[in-house]
C-alpha cells in the first residue's frame, strides 16, 4: 500500500486569516458599493492632472510652485476619503439622530460669511478664510444639510409606521428645513448654490411620495420668486450680465461673455482624441480663466478630446446610476430620499457645470462634482458618498 505521508493542515498567516475574514460573507466591506467608489476615486484622481494642467504656468497662483495646486488637490482627496469612511464606520442611524446638530453647525457657518469673518471671492460673499491661505465655502456643507435634514423630516412617521406616505405638515417642516439654508446663501448672493438647493429639494420631494400639488406648487413658487427677483433688482450685475451673455453669446465676446467663449473654443479644438495632456493651447496660453474650478472641463475637452470628456461624463453616470439603485433598494424612507437627494444634488450640479462650458447653461459659479479643485466641494461630496454606502450597508447581503 502506497503512503503519501500525513495530513498537514495549512495555516494561514496572521495577515491573511485578517484578509479572508474582510472579505467573508458577512464582512461589512463588501456591503459597500466598490464599484461607485472606485469610479468617484477614478474622476478625483483623473482630475488632479486636469488642475496640474491649468495652474502649472499660473505664477501669479501658484506662487511659482508648479504643484501647488496638484498637491493641495491630492490632499484635499485624502481629506475626503478620510470623511468618507468616517461617515461610514458612524452609520445611518447614529447620523440620523445627529442630524439637527449637522444642520446647527452648518447654519452657524453659513451666518458666520455674512459675519465679519465672510470675504468675497470672485463677486460672491461666500467663504471663510483661514491662515496659511485655507478657506470655507459653506454653501457646500448646505447641501448635506438639506438633504439629510429633509430626509429625516420626511421619513419620521413613514418609519415608523403610522403613514404611508408623508403629510403636508411634514412635508411643509421639511420645506422650512430647506428654506432657511437658502435663503441665507440667496444673502451671499450665490444663486448657483441656490439653483442647486431648489433642485435637490424638488428631487426629494419626488422620492418621498409627497402629494403631486407639492411638487406642482414648488414649481409655481419658484417660477414667481424667479420674476420678483429679476424685477426687484435682488440679482448683482455680474449675475445679470452672466444671464444677459447667456441669452446672447454674441453680446460681449471680450467681456462678460469672454470665460465661455474661451471654453468653447477650448473643448472644439480638442476634437475626438485631444491635443494631449499638457498640451492645450487654450490651457497653456491661459486664455480660460478659473479652469481649474468652474471651467476645468475645457481642460478635459481640450486635451483629452471628445473621448476624455465622454469618459469623463460616463464615471459621473455610473456614479448616479449606483445611486439610482441605492435609492431604490434602501430598507426605508428615510435611506431612499437621502440617496435621492445626492442624486438629484449631483446630477444637476454636473449638468449646469458641464452646460456652461458647453454654453448650453448659463455661467452659475459652481464646481463640477469630484473633479473641480476646491477642498469644500471635494469633502461634501466624499461625504455624501459615504451616505450612500451607509444606507446601502443596511440591506441585506446579496440584495
Amino acid at each position: 500500500m502506497t503512503s503519501y505521508g500525513s495530513y498537514r493542515p495549512v495555516r494561514l498567516s496572521p495577515r491573511r486569516n485578517s484578509f479572508a475574514r474582510a472579505l467573508a460573507k458577512d464582512s461589512p466591506l463588501r456591503r459597500l458599493d466598490w464599484i461607485m467608489i472606485l469610479c468617484a476615486l477614478g474622476l478625483s484622481l483623473g482630475s488632479s492632472m486636469l488642475v496640474w494642467s491649468a495652474t502649472r504656468g499660473r505664477d501669479a497662483l501658484t506662487h511659482g510652485d508648479p504643484q501647488y495646486f496638484l498637491y493641495r488637490h491630492l490632499t484635499n482627496l485624502v481629506i475626503g476619503v478620510g470623511l468618507c469612511a468616517v461617515t461610514v464606520l458612524i452609520g445611518t442611524r447614529r447620523l440620523r439622530t445627529a442630524v439637527p446638530f449637522v444642520y446647527i453647525a452648518v447654519l452657524l457657518m453659513l451666518m458666520a460669511v455674512l459675519s465679519p469673518l465672510g470675504s468675497t471671492i470672485n463677486g460672491a460673499h461666500s467663504w471663510i478664510q483661514f491662515g496659511g491661505g485655507f478657506s470655507l465655502q459653506p454653501a457646500e456643507f448646505a447641501k448635506l444639510a438639506i438633504v439629510m435634514g429633509m430626509a429625516v423630516v420626511l421619513s419620521a412617521r413613514v418609519d415608523a409606521g403610522e403613514r404611508e406616505f408623508p403629510s403636508s405638515r411634514s412635508v411643509l417642516q421639511a420645506l422650512v428645513v430647506a428654506a432657511v439654508p437658502m435663503g441665507v446663501v440667496m444673502l451671499m448672493p450665490d444663486l448657483g448654490s441656490v439653483m442647486v438647493m431648489a433642485v435637490t429639494v424638488m428631487g426629494i420631494l419626488l422620492a418621498s411620495g409627497a402629494a403631486n400639488r407639492w411638487v406642482f406648487g414648488l414649481l409655481a413658487t419658484g417660477a414667481a420668486g424667479a420674476i420678483a427677483i429679476w424685477q426687484l433688482g435682488i440679482l448683482s450685475k455680474y449675475q445679470i450680465d452672466r444671464f444677459a451673455a447667456f441669452a446672447n453669446p454674441a453680446l460681449d465676446p471680450a467681456g462678460v461673455g469672454y470665460n465661455t467663449a474661451q471654453a468653447r473654443i477650448a473643448i472644439g479644438s480638442g476634437g475626438l482624441t485631444g491635443m494631449g495632456l499638457f498640451h492645450g493651447t487654450q490651457t497653456t496660453g491661459q486664455f480660460v480663466p478659473e479652469q481649474q474650478t468652474d471651467f476645468v472641463f475645457s481642460v478635459a475637452g481640450e486635451e483629452l478630446g471628445f473621448v476624455g470628456g465622454i469618459v469623463l461624463i460616463g464615471l459621473l453616470g455610473v456614479i448616479l446610476w449606483r445611486a439610482c439603485r441605492i435609492a431604490r433598494q434602501a430598507t426605508d424612507l428615510y435611506g431612499t430620499v437621502l440617496a435621492a437627494g445626492v442624486v438629484a444634488w449631483f446630477a444637476f450640479q454636473a449638468f449646469e457645470n458641464i452646460g456652461m462650458n458647453l454654453g448650453i447653461m448659463p455661467v452659475a459659479g459652481i464646481p463640477l462634482p469630484f473633479v473641480s479643485y476646491g477642498g469644500s466641494s471635494m469633502f461634501a461630496v466624499w461625504i455624501a458618498i459615504g451616505l450612500l454606502q451607509s444606507v446601502r450597508s443596511q440591506r441585506p447581503i446579496g440584495t
